[in-house]
């Protein structure tokens, strides 16, 4: 994460909101300071000790400027980010955090959106719909969670899809009777021009993504909170920077950020797996190995760019504008 484009941020609540989830409240050091603006699908990096940094949704309307609340699920497989969140992070204390970035914005005027979540991936729908909310846009959520206990925001979304131009559905497949939610008729029964978004597990996207396959691509949105694969580590290729006017071989068991940051070049760079699109780089010459989730289908197929935390080379030379 640059350190320089930060934001100093106070702890003001932590709040249970689900079964291993906790929200945090995020407010300005300074009182009366306002936060930079975001819109609906906007995330911030929150900076973790020992390097760590890790990505979460804002959740809260896109009207606020006195805070931003992001929520953490305790994952079992964590790397350490929300495990560290959960048992060490206390209101009160100050993290440092970047500025909202949107790689998930939201088509306002859509004649409808179509929301899928599953667990953790609730959080920038729940913006996405708020924001529809004030527009007075109509849409419909399904949000898969395996029980109730496991709901975060099950309150306010079950208002929100009350009398209004929205419509709620919850699907609780660990419950008596519950089964995983079949996406096909869902999607079939969606009128032409519907925008449709979803957000959770990698099953969930994967299901998602083969019942829209004959939709138009700018009508589907994901987003991704984990890798679909491990990063491309084989190495024995060189990599040359031709702004910087170097070149390094890539050893089996490193990454070109890896070998990057080893050449003490300043890079932007953060989740390290993929899916944030902070290392997005120009590529001059060879044939990346994509092994990220950010990049389109259509991204990749013209291998003009790359993420370089996880990414490798299928040819033996790689030129990249760095």
């Amino acid at each position: 994460m640059d350190m320089s484009n930060t934001i100093e941020v106070r702890i003001n609540a932590v709040t249970s909101e689900a079964l291993g989830i906790l929200s945090f409240e995020l407010v300005p050091t300074q009182a009366g300071a306002q936060l930079p603006a975001f819109t609906a699908g906007a995330h911030v990096d929150v900076q973790l000790p020992d390097g760590m940094v890790r990505s979460y949704s804002l959740f809260n309307s896109q009207n606020e400027r006195n805070r931003y609340l992001i929520a953490v699920v305790k994952d079992a497989k964590s790397r350490g980010g929300s495990v560290y969140m959960h048992e060490k992070l206390k209101a009160g204390e100050v993290v440092r955090i970047s500025q909202p970035k949107n790689n998930f914005p939201l088509a306002e005027g859509a004649p409808k959106s179509l929301f899928i979540a599953g667990g953790i991936g609730i959080t920038p729908l729940w913006c996405m719909i708020q924001r529809l909310q004030d527009l007075g846009r109509p849409w419909e959520l399904y949000y898969c969670v395996r029980t109730r206990e496991h709901a975060a925001l099950m309150p306010v979304m079950q208002e929100a899809g009350t009398g209004g131009p929205g419509k709620v559905n919850f699907n609780f497949d660990h419950e008596p009777g519950g089964k995983v939610l079949d996406l096909v008729p869902v999607i079939a029964a969606q009128a032409p021009g519907t925008h449709m978004y979803c957000c959770g597990p990698l099953p969930m996207i994967a299901a998602f993504e083969a019942a829209t396959a004959s939709r138009p691509p700018e009508e589907i949105h994901v987003e991704y909170f984990t890798a679909k694969e491990a990063p491309a580590a084989s190495g024995g290729f060189t990599v040359v920077l031709s702004k910087s006017e170097k070149e390094a071989f890539i050893p089996a068991g490193k990454t070109i950020l890896d070998t990057i940051l080893d050449l003490g070049i300043d890079t932007p760079y953060s989740c390290m797996e993929g899916t944030c699109g902070e290392c997005v780089t120009n590529v001059l010459e060879g044939i990346p190995d994509h092994k990220d989730v950010f990049l389109t289908k259509q991204d990749q197929a013209a291998n003009k760019k790359m993420m370089i935390c996880c990414s490798g080379s299928k040819s033996a030379r790689l030129v990249l504008e760095l």
